[in-house]
């Protein structure tokens, strides 16, 4: 009785340590149509490209099985290919255990996941659509864009992106805590146009992250998202500060300076503004503030030159060190983002250092490359 009682117990704890083992894991088995003896390529998506992870052979019935070691609350995309076609598309967590029927062109069937399953209904769908709005466009190429076939087609091919566009914000608000949101959030027609283009979209990649975080926190694919959401937010607040901005020449900035005090560039009192940019990490750049701008600055700003220069550092700190130590008295400001100050999209910065000036209250469209051109145009405006 004693040896039948120690032998039940070794075998649970045999059972417990058989299931342990496997519960990191995910399983495929699968059967690939036509598919005999050959090759199947498991990927995983890393957020915007492909990753191979392993090559697995049918058998000659075209049968396969694999298995893969998948993180705690990290869903992975998992793709199988056969050469360079995409045979089927799943969304895997540890524990999941699922049966695919596929063949070599793309069209199968899942089992044992729902959000597998899920995701085989994102793509069908997305599939359907570009194959009924796809040749419309291509249609409207080759016609007379004033005829009237042409105009009955853009109504068509617009009823038709409408009510996708709708459908997408429906299974997005619908099934905001899955992971398949996620693709239907980037999917793009052709090369460059997505379904969620309009910059309102933004508030959607915001909500929907907000709620996939309290889910998968330590997702990759939630984090890039989240970016995503913020990059989008910010050119949408961007959009809404310059419809409601005064009438103006020039994008207006209102930035912090070294003393934490916001100053407007369209509140500065001055007949001329020389509005600069640059970053105090780079040596060159803080010995132009020495060799160039303190010397007009000198011979001009009594002349009614203002300088409103703008950092694009993220080391505040360091930037404010360097303003007191070279001892420069114009206006100085910066906000701390660095590359994503929404100063460069304001003005357009492709390189720094870049220099305007403003002039009775507009951009001026004289050119200046150097210290002697800028000083031709600093005595034309002074």
């Amino acid at each position: 009785m004693k040896n039948c009682r120690v032998s039940r117990i070794l075998a649970f704890f045999t059972a417990a340590v058989s299931l342990a083992s496997c519960g990191g894991k995910a399983g495929i088995k699968g059967n690939i149509k036509d598919l005999h003896d050959g090759e199947v390529i498991v990927k995983i998506l890393d957020i915007n490209q492909y990753n191979v992870v392993d090559t697995v052979t049918t058998d000659a019935s075209g049968d396969f099985s694999y298995k893969m070691d998948l993180e705690k609350g990290q869903p992975e995309f998992v793709y199988l290919f056969h050469n360079d076609t995409r045979i089927a598309s799943l969304l895997l967590e540890r524990g999941d255990n699922v049966r695919v029927s596929a063949d070599t062109s793309g069209n199968y069937t899942v089992e044992g996941s729902e959000e597998s399953i899920r995701l085989a209904g994102v793509e069908k769908d997305f599939a359907d659509f570009t194959a009924e709005f796809t040749p419309m466009i291509d249609s409207l190429s080759f016609l007379d864009a004033s005829s009237g076939t042409a105009a009955d087609l853009r109504i068509r091919a617009a009823k038709a992106y409408t009510s996708y566009y709708r459908s997408r914000v429906r299974y997005i608000l619908e099934n905001s805590h899955s992971l398949t949101v996620v693709p239907v959030l980037y999917q793009t027609i052709g090369t460059d146009l997505p379904v969620f283009s309009q910059q309102t979209d933004a508030i959607h990649f915001k909500n929907i992250c907000d709620s996939l975080e309290t889910v998968y926190p330590d997702s990759k694919y939630v984090k890039a998202l989240k970016n995503e959401a913020k990059r989008r937010s910010d050119l949408l607040s961007l959009s809404l500060r310059l419809q409601n901005a005064p009438q103006l020449s020039y994008p207006d900035l209102d930035l912090p300076d070294v003393n934490a005090e916001k100053v407007r560039l369209s509140g500065v009192n001055a007949k001329v503004i020389l509005l600069h940019f640059w970053t105090s990490s780079d040596p060159a750049q803080k010995m132009f503030n020495l060799d160039v701008l303190k010397p007009l600055y000198k011979k001009y700003h009594p002349k009614g030159l203002e300088i409103y220069q703008v950092a694009l550092d993220t080391d505040k700190a360091g930037w404010a060190r360097t303003v007191k130590d070279q001892g420069l008295e114009w206006i100085n400001v910066c906000d701390g983002l660095g590359t994503d100050s929404s100063s460069i999209l304001l003005y357009n910065l492709g390189a720094l250092p870049v220099s305007f000036i403003i002039s009775g209250g507009e951009l001026v469209d004289g050119q200046f490359s150097d210290e002697a051109s800028l000083r031709k145009l600093l005595d034309s405006l002074l």
